[in-house]
């Protein structure tokens, strides 16, 4: 199914999964959540899903699989919405999925002074260096992180772009949804 690398650490196998999977169902997408479970566990404690995952005859035993949540609540801030996680001790991570609009560092001295958030996204919304941006964050309980960004000009595979610090602000934040 995945044109993930293989020599690749299985955090990042499996933010390139969440990618190639969203980048599936095409642009304009609501954010969407995954929790990451080992496989190896999940394999051996819930044999049936393990199944239907299609992982049963999976060889590999250090891998992570990424299991797609609820929908996300429309209408509450994203950074709201994470605050109220708990993940269940069975969670080794999570990954969140999601478009936005970016502009290039040298925009950043254009910002016109006394906008509030509202204003802001509108003047990024028009501004005409915007890019249309796909960023899959992932995190495990450790504090690991990787993250996947697809640009819309640029939607192929061979052009996303990974990093542990691509995002670090959404990687906090799902960091977060680990603590005690």
């Amino acid at each position: 199914m995945s044109n993930t690398p293989m020599a690749a650490s299985p955090l990042t196998r499996a933010v390139l999964e969440i990618d190639e999977y969203v980048s599936g169902l095409g642009w304009d997408q609501p954010a969407r959540l995954f929790a990451l479970v080992d496989t190896a566990r999940l394999r051996a404690q819930e044999p049936s899903l393990a199944a239907q995952l299609g992982l049963e005859d999976e060889s590999e035993t250090a891998g992570l699989t990424p299991i797609e949540q609820d929908e996300l609540p429309s209408g509450k801030p994203l950074d709201e919405f994470l605050g109220t996680i708990a993940w269940p001790d069975a969670v080794a991570g999570c990954a969140l999925a999601v478009e936005r609009l970016m502009l290039p560092p040298s925009a950043e001295a254009q910002v016109p002074s006394g906008l509030d958030e509202a204003g802001l996204a509108r003047w990024v919304a028009e501004h005409p260096e915007r890019q249309e941006v796909r960023m899959t964050v992932a995190v495990l309980r450790d504090g690991s992180r990787e993250s996947a960004l697809r640009l819309r000009e640029k939607d192929s595979p061979t052009e996303v772009l990974t990093g542990p610090d691509l995002v670090p602000g959404l990687a906090d934040a799902l960091v977060a949804t680990f603590a005690d």
